[in-house]
This record gives structure tokens, C-alpha cells and sequence, in this order.
């Protein structure tokens, strides 16, 4: 996701002390969105029908509804962040796609606490979710380097997997360990980019562009890791 808000000012042409404070806005946009997660997860799991219900969408082709639900949900989100300047619309599109990222954790996360009847397993899938985001993030703090260069392998991975999901949605085959696996990679790969974008493509005022893109990136390695962590049980 990139900015195209004409004449603005560049993070990377300002001061370290303009820089600190734009990240420190952002993480702090960041830890709000996962907040505001948890909050919406919360109220969500209490409704026995909204439960039922979106249990009921894993199944067969009503899971690829709830997919293109999701994904016109995060396109909507995103085209609206980028396409004003207007910080109070940029919030409530912001809240909006917490909510669909809510919505489509309910199964998910039903399972993981209901079935094993506890929630420990989602504490330990989100302790190291919050490790890997930090360790993959300091990569490109440290290096300083600009890792746009990976948005085209992104993309193809993106596609693929997409495909992938359809396919055995479609077709009712498990894609199994390793594709979990593979999509952590993907994330991390993600992660990576929208970090690099944070310290090189983004104006001053595009802390909430940047924080979108961070919390979508950490919330598909918080997914794929919990899957990981369910597969073991």
C-alpha cells in the first residue's frame, strides 16, 4: 500500500526527530488497531448467533463468500485511507477494517478457545506473532534498506495462495502444515515491505496509511501462526 497524496513531505527528507515521532504515532496506531481487535472479538464471541453464523461460512463455498466480503472490505478500507487526508474518515475506514478482520477471526479463534477450552493457545500463538513482527521489523531498521524491490514476489505469492485457498475450498482438499508454513513466510515477507515503505516512501502525515499495513501484515502471521499452533493438537 503506498501513498499517492501529491506534494508531501518525505519521512526519509526530515529530521530523526520528525522520524521518532512518526514511528511512535504508527506503532501506536498499530497497538490501538490490536486493541480495538481484541474489543470487537470480544463482543462478537459473546452472540451464540453470530458465532453459529460465521461458523456456518467456513463451509464449502460460503467460506469464498466470506473471503471476497473480507477482501472488498480491505480494498474499500484502504482506497479511502489513501484517496483523503481527512484524518476522521481515515479513522473510521481504519475501524472498518479491524471489524472485518474481527469478523473473520470469529471462527478461527472459536475453535482455538471453545475446543481446547482454554485460551492459552491463543496467548502463545500471540506472544510469538508480536516476537516475529519485532524481529522482522527491527531487519529493516537496522539495515535501513529499501526492500520495495520484493512487492512483485509479493504479489505473485498472494495470487498463488489465493488460489490455492479457492482450489481446496472448491475441491475440500487440507492444504495441510506447510502451507501455513509458507504463508508465515509471507507474511514475514510482507511485514518487510511495509516496514521498508514505513522508513522510505511515506510522507509525515501517512501514519495511518502506514499503520494499516502494518496491523493487516501482523494480523496474517497471527493467523497462519495460530493455524500452526491448532495443527498440533
Amino acid at each position: 500500500m503506498e501513498n499517492t497524496f501529491e506534494n508531501k513531505t518525505l519521512l526519509i527528507d526530515t529530521t530523526n526527530e520528525v522520524r521518532v515521532a512518526f514511528y511512535k504515532k504508527t506503532y501506536a496506531h498499530v497497538a490501538g488497531g490490536v486493541l480495538l481487535f481484541v474489543l470487537f472479538e470480544y463482543l462478537l464471541l459473546q452472540s451464540d448467533a453470530i458465532v453459529n453464523f460465521l461458523l456456518s461460512m467456513t463451509e464449502g463455498w460460503r467460506w469464498l463468500v466470506m473471503l471476497g466480503g473480507f477482501m472488498l472490505a480491505t480494498n474499500y478500507a484502504e482506497s479511502t485511507i489513501m484517496k483523503t487526508a481527512d484524518k476522521n474518515i481515515q479513522y473510521m475506514a481504519f475501524a472498518l477494517y479491524v471489524f472485518a478482520q474481527a469478523i473473520i477471526f470469529v471462527p478461527l479463534l472459536y475453535i482455538a478457545i471453545y475446543y481446547t477450552e482454554s485460551i492459552d493457545l491463543v496467548q502463545q500463538a500471540a506472544v510469538v506473532t508480536l516476537a516475529l513482527f519485532i524481529g522482522i521489523s527491527a531487519i529493516v531498521f537496522i539495515t535501513k534498506k529499501d526492500f520495495s524491490f520484493i512487492k512483485a514476489g509479493l504479489t505473485i505469492g498472494f495470487f498463488i495462495a489465493m488460489g490455492l485457498i479457492i482450489a481446496g475450498t472448491l475441491f475440500g482438499f487440507n492444504l495441510g502444515l506447510w502451507f501455513s508454513v509458507a504463508m508465515c513466510l509471507l507474511a514475514g515477507g510482507s511485514i518487510i515491505y511495509q516496514t521498508s515503505n514505513l522508513v522510505n516512501k511515506y510522507g509525515t502525515e501517512d501514519y495511518i496509511p502506514a499503520s494499516l499495513g502494518l496491523f493487516a501484515s501482523l494480523m496474517l502471521l497471527f493467523w497462519y501462526v495460530l493455524t500452526i499452533f491448532m495443527s498440533r493438537d
